[in-house]
């Protein structure tokens, strides 16, 4: 594809853009071989690019979007070197506000686009959070690993009694009570723990029951959690904490790990626990290779069910 062709893309992967987040062009993905390093986001009236390593067309692509802005509904370019570590975004076109947010589903969350590392919302989890939603009605809801709280959001609005949302970084969770704050969830029932989530059970068990589970761990985080090794120490926890009628979302963003992975760990560790299926990523997040690209897995554990059999 060249530079031309991925600006007529780009054309028409906006015609339906609103301010909810769109990705319009997912190079990660794998099917364009020549563009595997990129990400093109529309954010509101914000193009967001994401360079993952470094290519001789970055210049020739830079003057495409800055002109591609320039003809469009966009007043702002921000460009991420994610290939250099602790380097700054930098704002090519227009400026940024102070608060920038990403808004999906009617949902508000925070975004920090000045970093070129993670900004506080993973976009390819929107399936994920709309699950959620639907599934959360008066459940007691426990959200492992849960960075900013999306997941959290998603369940409060969508009737959820009480979550409890546990992570490492005190920043991150500070984050997610501001993105209930902003969409106007009152925080009453809802908890923010700053847990290594391997080493507290007992403090989470207090919490529960629970009758919705969400599990969603960096692939690897040194010193912390190794999806390797550690899925299964929480895996092996689930029968203590989870109610007799209880969903589990679990997710997995390995490329080298696939579905079968979290499937047999599961039917060998939890046999109660049932697969009931994967979530679809959303299209814009389209792979080569579907099981290298983020797995969401659902489970659902019922004891009525058991006692029928």
């Amino acid at each position: 594809m060249r530079v031309e062709q991925l600006e007529e893309l780009l054309e028409e992967n906006t015609k339906d853009a609103t301010e909810e987040f769109k990705r319009l062009f997912h190079g990660r993905g794998g099917l364009y071989e020549e563009y595997k390093h990129l990400t093109i986001d529309s954010i509101d009236t914000i193009l967001s690019v994401g360079f993952y390593f470094e290519e001789e067309s970055e210049s020739e692509l830079i003057e495409m979007l800055k002109r591609f802005v320039s003809s469009s509904r966009y007043k702002t370019l921000v460009i991420q070197r994610r290939y250099i570590k602790g380097y700054p975004s930098e704002v090519i076109v227009g400026e940024l506000e102070q608060d920038t947010f990403a808004i999906e589903n009617g949902m508000k969350l925070k975004l920090n686009l000045l970093s070129n590392q993670n900004s506080f919302y993973f976009p390819d989890m929107k399936n994920g959070r709309a699950f959620v939603r639907e599934n959360a009605k008066d459940k007691n809801v426990l959200n492992l690993f849960s960075y900013t709280c999306a997941f959290s959001v998603a369940a409060k609005l969508g009737g959820a009694l009480s979550v409890s949302n546990i992570d490492m970084s005190k920043g991150a969770l500070s984050v997610g009570r501001s993105n209930h704050h902003l969409n106007g969830i009152d925080t009453k029932g809802v908890s923010f723990l700053p847990y290594n989530i391997l080493k507290s059970f007992s403090r989470i068990k207090k919490r529960g029951p629970y009758d919705l589970i969400i599990i969603d761990p960096p692939t690897f985080q040194k010193g912390s959690f190794e999806a390797t090794k550690d899925y299964q120490k929480i895996i092996k926890k689930l029968p203590e904490i989870a109610a007799d009628e209880c969903t589990l979302l679990a997710c997995l963003n390995s490329p080298e790990l696939d579905c079968d992975f979290l499937t047999e760990l599961i039917k060998e560790l939890t046999p109660d626990f049932e697969f009931v299926g994967r979530l679809e990523n959303p299209k814009e997040f389209v792979s080569l290779d579907e099981q290298r690209s983020l797995k969401n897995l659902v489970f659902s554990r019922s004891k009525k069910q058991e006692e029928q059999i």
